[in-house]
């Protein structure tokens, strides 16, 4: 189950509390479902409940009783839980991160949007003057997004605001790179300068390269799995190959590798989610960033679940999950890329 499933699923019980009278209030059009702040807190959270207290005239809690019971036993909803004054927190079911995945390989580029899968703008010296570059490859960005969202283009009457770009487009373009360049300007938040380098860093202090070489690893392990005659398959990644026993009986690294595929899991889950609201806020360095977390949540993944056989061993089931989860991975690192105009390359 994705966030997105989730949320409708929360609209469909306060809708059904709605029209058995369990609750008197206006059905919102949307409700938002994240990660929980904190481990512990299950997979995802809402606060539908203190959202509608007020116009239900309730308190929160009571609400969120009522919602928790309609909740309980949904399809691919393991459990729910009030916390604090009212907050509501899913754990979702067994299979739930292979559902995930198998969604992500099956919708392919189309994964964030219905047009993910638009091709890249060539960078190229569309601005002239000190300051357009960054405008230009903002709006070009944006542009994508908005189809991605569904939104078919720039808003009228919206622009993105922008700080100044040093240099113009084909500028930085002939010093860092087409990747670097547009990387460099899409990477502040709005109200942040641009900072530019002296020149492109091709090594892992460079967050560009490490999503760049994420992708390329993750092609990489696809190549070498077929060499080894075997392929993905959604399911049970297994346990964590590092761990050792701790004095109270618990695995501290092992605890460290399943937050470490949870964080992997749900950065892919979340990913439709940031288009949206990077085209609602006109914000493309969310897109961005949010690749950056995704490509080093991959890498530490990786090292602990790592998807191919090591010396004489076999291809198993497990194997055949990881791989499928790296394809994930590998899915929405190309799809971001593809919508901030940067290359997805094979090998780096």
């Amino acid at each position: 189950m994705t966030p997105a499933e989730l949320s409708r699923t929360v609209l469909r019980s306060v809708r059904g509390a709605v029209e058995e009278q369990e609750l008197s209030v206006s059905v919102p059009a949307r409700i938002v479902v994240q990660p929980p702040p904190r481990p512990g807190c299950g997979d995802y959270a809402s606060n539908v409940a203190l959202q509608l207290a007020r116009q239900a005239g309730r308190p929160a809690r009571e609400v969120a009783e009522i919602l928790r019971k309609r909740l309980s036993g949904s399809a691919g909803i393991a459990r729910v839980e009030i916390a604090g004054p009212g907050f509501l927190n899913f754990t979702l079911g067994d299979g739930a991160q292979a559902a995930l995945v198998r969604e992500v390989l099956a919708r392919g580029e189309s994964y964030g949007g219905a047009a993910a899968g638009q091709g890249p703008v060539a960078a190229g010296p569309v601005a002239g003057a000190a300051g357009d570059a960054r405008a230009a490859v903002v709006a070009e960005a944006l542009a994508r997004i908005d189809a991605a969202a569904g939104l078919g283009g720039r808003r009228a009457g919206e622009q993105p605001v922008l700080a100044p770009a040093r240099d113009d487009l084909a500028t930085l373009v002939a010093r860092l790179g087409a990747d670097e360049a547009r990387w460099v300007l899409l990477r502040p938040a709005a109200q942040d300068p641009v900072r530019v380098p002296e020149r492109p860093v091709q090594r892992e202090s460079n967050p560009r390269f490490r999503v760049q070489y994420a992708y390329a690893r993750a092609r990489a392990l696809g190549r070498h799995a077929r060499e080894l005659g075997f392929g993905s398959e959604p399911g049970d990644v297994g346990a964590p190959v590092r761990g050792q026993a701790a004095d109270d009986g618990s695995s501290d690294g092992a605890g460290s590798a399943a937050q470490a595929l949870k964080s992997f899991h749900t950065l892919l889950a979340t990913y439709p989610s940031v288009v949206e609201s990077a085209a609602r806020l006109r914000a493309p360095d969310r897109v961005v960033r949010h690749l950056e977390a995704t490509a080093d949540a991959f890498f530490r993944w990786h090292d602990d679940y790592p998807p191919l056989p090591v010396g004489e061993q076999k291809p198993l089931a497990v194997h055949r999950a990881r791989l499928a989860l790296a394809e994930a991975g590998r899915t929405v690192l190309a799809n971001g890329l593809r919508l901030l105009g940067i290359s997805a390359p094979e090998h780096l």
